[in-house]
């Protein structure tokens, strides 16, 4: 009731008359079922404006280092996700990843609707990186599709390397592609297999949203 609280009548309403957003391709979203939606990430912005957008609710793994955020803000940010279905995972890796996987195919087991960012966390300089093959996985395991979802704008609206909470009034755009589905030989054990289709969802989200490609994950320039 909370998130279609929220969603209809007051972000939807706001994030429509503020930021004007474009849809295209949003009958690529199936009506029911189990779908992974797997997105560019440019900024803090992407699953709000994509929850707000999506004609179905999503769901999303929210970082579990969001819960635990200091201040009023930080408190309210950590109830806006637990009460409107957002799944706190641990992305220090290894067995962590293993049960982020397992809350995924949870979701997806409920012929509910999961939204995934392969990069894993947002972009730093503005181009595309390199997929995780995580999305492969779940898309193998659930047997669900994997539609692609590119952001245009919100970078602008809420830039990563700004301090500001409140976002900039800019126009935003979402362009749906169509559904993507792994060979049927693929499985778990082949990971040539898993990263050559975690790339052919990368480059639909480049066709789509435009951005430079980079074949290097999103830490790799940071850590350096």
């Amino acid at each position: 009731m909370l998130f279609w609280g929220l969603k209809l009548l007051i972000i939807g309403p706001l994030l429509r008359l503020l930021l004007r957003p474009t849809v295209t391709g949003a009958e690529h979203i199936p009506a029911t079922g189990p779908v992974i939606l797997a997105g560019n990430h440019l900024s803090f912005i992407d699953p709000i404006a994509l929850a707000a957008l999506a004609r179905r609710r999503v769901r999303f793994l929210a970082a579990s280092t969001y819960y635990v955020k200091r201040g009023a803000a930080g408190r309210f940010v950590g109830l806006f996700l637990t009460h409107t279905g957002m799944k706190p995972i641990d992305r220090s890796g290894g067995s962590a990843s293993e049960a982020s996987l397992r809350t995924g195919l949870e979701i997806l087991s409920k012929g509910a609707v999961l939204g995934i960012y392969p990069e894993g966390s947002r972009t730093r300089d503005g181009r595309l990186h390199r997929g995780r093959t995580g999305v492969a996985r779940l898309a193998l395991l659930s047997g669900a599709p994997v539609v692609p979802v590119a952001m245009i704008g919100t970078a602008e609206v809420m830039p990563v390397h700004s301090h500001s909470v409140l976002p900039r009034i800019r126009r935003i755009e979402m362009r749906v592609g169509a559904p993507l589905l792994p060979e049927r030989t693929s499985d778990l054990t082949d990971g040539a297999a898993l990263r050559a289709f975690t790339d052919r969802i990368m480059r639909a989200l480049q066709e789509l949203g435009g951005q430079e490609y980079v074949d290097e994950y999103t830490n790799a320039r940071r850590d350096r």
